[in-house]
């Protein structure tokens, strides 16, 4: 049976609950799913690769849209290279149309910065007790700049409630896309 996203709460010992102080948004999206000992990275990786259509196709409108207007293009959410291994990824390099802040096996924090906002996401790991199950918690915080910030999040604060499950829910899907780790049963 596959799980579904759902709302829920920022886990209390993410990296991500020093950027929630001021933000403008934020919000927590979780999923329960088999524990393969995977990465929360791997996790992510996983949902970029099986990233709705429609979702890749909203984002080339976005960046149309916002690129008469002076911001960066973006790219595609499921941009990433499919031979590199999550362990592999370090600060500084990007994973579709995000920045690695920090990556350990638990949590992967992800960010981008423009003009008008910055937008952090992380993707946190927790397992119950033996790690049968684990519960994939991904939490978007923004800060808005200016004037523009705001406008801006206006449309995208409803289409972030829609995108943010849809891509989560590839997460919990069974099948390929999630490496095991040495030793996972």
């Amino acid at each position: 049976m596959q799980s579904l996203p759902y709302q829920s709460q920022v886990p209390l010992n993410s990296a991500i609950s020093t950027y929630i102080p001021a933000a403008y948004f934020y919000d927590a999206t979780s999923i329960s799913v088999d524990d393969s000992g995977a990465s929360a990275l791997d996790f992510f990786l996983k949902a970029l690769r099986e990233t709705p259509t429609w979702v890749d196709l909203l984002m080339s409108a976005r960046n149309q849209v916002v690129s008469l207007l002076g911001l960066k293009n973006l790219g595609k959410l499921s941009r990433l290279d499919p031979d590199k291994p999550a362990s592999a990824y370090v600060a500084g390099e990007r994973v579709g149309i995000f920045t690695v802040i920090m990556n350990s096996d638990g949590e992967v924090l992800l960010g981008d910065k423009d003009r008008h906002l910055d937008v952090t996401l992380s993707v946190h790991k927790s397992c119950d007790v033996g790690c049968a199950q684990a519960t994939i918690t991904v939490t978007t915080v923004v800060h808005v700049h200016n004037w523009f910030g705001r406008l801006y999040m206006l449309p995208v604060t409803p289409m972030h409630r829609v995108i943010g499950p849809a891509v989560l829910r590839a997460i919990g899907k069974p099948g390929s896309g999630i490496p095991k780790k040495q030793g996972a049963a």
